[in-house]
């Protein structure tokens, strides 16, 4: 079969820093502030009052510097955005630049100073809004319906560590919605394997891949079983980062798992249709960690971080998993599997259970887009996760809250332990209700007593509709929050 080739694809903005307004730059953006006695323009290097009246224009708009409000008007021979940043903290920022990225679409040059009105949190918000709104994936034959501002020229004292920070988590989260969004005619196990080693080569990770052969034979049975009716076959990636200077060697370990499901149809528990039609992104916890793995030298994480990444299609075949089947993890335990769409959760147990065995972790936090009993208890807007350590669950609260992606910390209940319960096997892997703590208490089994952290991001994976910094489609859920927490100094300070 002839797979589609994968047109060019658009890049996101680039930014500079200059102390004037460049001639060239088409558009000019300026922050409006909101304030209990009406709108205010925020200071900068822009000053288009000369000539024109903004707040009456402002007033024509019934814009009074709420973030996110954009008001466009001709001004010389530019146009003036005149861009809504609320009372400027990183929230109203990222939103601020999340509608400035909408409304430049197409432009080559924007020059704005809603810097000057943003602390270093503030900027790398906003930096992160304009980029990650500007996403746009395109499969069409005349090219993509539009195309992100070429340049962004950011007004004022240039802040190059805030700067290269928020374009690093920004960049992680657009490539995070890039391999989540390419279809599955095109993306299967081994083609994630080389667009990863391509990302790896250029970050600087070491790469180890397991072909199926392998799998098999070393005794992964929950990514050799979930793949084996695809006609193309699982991997197991590994990927390794090693942070820079004296003493890395010693540096704590840290193991991330990513589910790397690249079609999910259910295999012979089969999904209805409109559950499967967005099931190429059911590999979004592999490409989360992924990109994760590649910004963690820009964001200067401290941590050795060993990524394993499960990849496999689930499908329906001839020598298909079947309902009762049971199978062998590697290290020995059993699952009875009761459940073929309940996939995740095998390729994450194998991967958790190598981590142990051989890698020598100080914790593990695995990402998933993993039960639909997450939509239910988180809607589309907050991921769900559990943890075992409590300073681990808040290094996870507070990155989250600071990168714009909210997580919920769910309870890992052992009163439901029991519902694992197999006749024939160490547990059933879809024991039926309380499916997202159950799946949580199934994989807490591989992880050795280490301090565990699950994200199931299944109730974020995808976006409905275009809002705020999210666009339509595959979300990238989980990358802007790991890296917020991997680039503090002390990222287990508390842990263990």
């Amino acid at each position: 079969m002839t797979r589609p080739l994968l047109p060019p694809q658009v890049s996101p903005p680039t930014f500079t820093w200059a102390a004037a307004t460049p001639a060239d730059a088409g558009v000019v953006a300026v922050p409006v502030l909101s304030h209990e006695d009406g709108p205010m323009l925020g200071p900068g290097s822009v000053e288009p009052a000369d000539d024109l009246d903004v707040f009456a224009a402002l007033a024509a708009d019934d814009a009074d510097g709420t973030a996110g409000q954009v008001t466009r008007l001709p001004w010389r021979d530019r146009v003036l955005l005149l861009v809504g940043v609320g009372e400027a903290t990183p929230r109203d920022l990222r939103t601020a630049g999340a509608a400035l990225a909408r409304a430049v679409k197409g432009a080559e040059q924007l020059a704005t100073s809603v810097a000057e009105v943003a602390d270093d949190a503030g900027l790398r918000a906003f930096v992160e809004g304009l980029v990650l709104a500007s996403f746009e994936f395109t499969m069409r034959s005349t090219g993509p319906t539009a195309r992100p501002v070429e340049r962004v020229v950011l007004l004022g004292t240039e802040r190059a560590d805030a700067l290269a920070r928020g374009l690093a988590v920004a960049g992680a989260g657009w490539r995070a919605r890039f391999l989540a969004t390419v279809p599955s005619n095109l993306k299967n196990p081994q083609w994630f394997v080389e667009q990863a080693t391509e990302i790896a080569e250029a970050a600087g990770l070491g790469v180890d891949v397991l072909d199926e052969q392998q799998l098999e034979r070393r005794g992964y049975g929950g990514i050799s079983a979930v793949g084996r009716a695809s006609a193309t076959p699982p991997r197991l990636l590994t990927l390794r980062y090693r942070p820079s200077g004296r003493g890395s060697r010693k540096a704590p370990h840290l193991v991330l798992a990513g589910k790397g499901i690249t079609f999910d149809s259910g295999g012979l528990s089969i999904k209805g249709a409109e559950l499967m039609v967005n099931m190429k992104r059911d590999m979004s916890g592999a490409a989360v960690v992924l990109s994760v793995m590649a910004a963690l030298a820009e964001v200067g994480c401290p941590l050795r971080v060993t990524a394993l990444l499960p990849l496999a299609e689930n499908v329906i075949g001839g020598d298909a998993l079947r309902p009762g089947d049971v199978i062998t993890h590697y290290g020995g335990r059993t699952t009875e599997v009761t459940n073929t769409d309940a996939e995740g959760r095998l390729v994450l147990a194998d991967a958790l259970a190598h981590a142990v065995a051989d890698l020598e972790p100080d914790l593990l936090v695995d990402v998933a887009t993993l039960t639909g009993a997450m939509k239910v208890a988180m809607g589309l807007r907050i991921g769900g996760y559990f943890a075992t350590d409590d300073g681990l669950a808040g290094h996870l609260d507070a990155a989250a809250a600071a990168a714009g992606e909210p997580l919920w910390r769910m309870p890992l209940a052992d009163v439901y332990a029991e519902r694992l319960s197999s006749k024939v096997a160490d547990a059933d892997n879809a024991p039926g209700s309380a499916q997202a703590i159950t799946a949580a208490l199934f994989l807490q089994h591989f992880t050795g007593g280490l301090p565990w952290a699950h994200l199931d991001l299944a109730s974020v994976g995808d976006a409905l509709e275009d809002r705020e910094e999210w666009t339509k489609g595959p979300t990238g859920f989980g990358a802007r929050a790991l890296l917020y927490w991997l680039e503090q100094a002390e990222p287990l300070a508390g842990v263990g």
